[in-house]
């Protein structure tokens, strides 16, 4: 199977806009990267404004090919205009049976939900949207002790489902896959 280009989608969750990244995002980016708890948990080599450009233009080709699905999160009625998070699908172009999907949540908006709606929305996005391509399962992959990312997903209906062992220097720790299945049709 091949992956195709998407068009990029805008979603809502609640109070949350679902957007893809723009250039204009830079600059941003980069300063939401300065935070420690950030760089710590999200694997993006984003350490100043152009490399979070770079960051960004990658996600732009990720929709253009059809396999990295990448949403800035912004809450629509704070009264800080900065992505609140992101939100990844990653698709295969070997199979359209399972993807990926990852997240970050900034720094200042942390602990207010942020993620469960963003992730929980990606989710059905890519259920309804793959569910003729036959996406089944959606993984979602973090290191043992990021218990937030555990917390997060069992909100969002994904089972821990197995330890992945560590693969240094990107993944230092073992790991934590949690699966969500396809709602059934009825």
């Amino acid at each position: 199977m091949s992956t195709t280009p998407i068009a990029p989608v805008r979603l809502t969750a609640g109070p949350l806009t679902l957007r893809p990244w723009t250039p204009e995002d830079a600059a941003v980016l980069a300063e939401l990267y300065e935070d420690a708890v950030m760089r710590r948990w999200a694997s993006a080599p984003v350490h100043d404004e152009p490399s979070a450009a770079r960051w960004v233009a990658e996600q732009r080709r990720g929709w253009e090919a059809g396999e990295r699905l990448a949403f800035a999160v912004e809450e629509r009625e704070a009264s800080d205009a900065r992505p609140a998070g992101h939100v990844v699908l990653k698709r295969s172009a070997t199979t359209a049976v399972s993807a990926e999907v990852g997240y970050w949540t900034a720094a200042h908006a942390r602990g207010r939900g942020v993620a469960p709606r963003a992730l929980t929305a990606v989710a059905d996005w890519a259920f309804a949207t793959f569910a003729h391509e036959g996406l089944a399962c959606l993984e979602l992959l973090h290191q043992v002790d990021n218990t937030a990312s555990c917390r997060v997903a069992e909100k969002c209906g994904f089972t821990l489902s197995g330890l992945l062992p560590a693969t240094p220097p990107a993944f230092p720790l073992d790991g934590h896959r949690h699966m969500r299945r396809a709602p059934r049709a009825t």
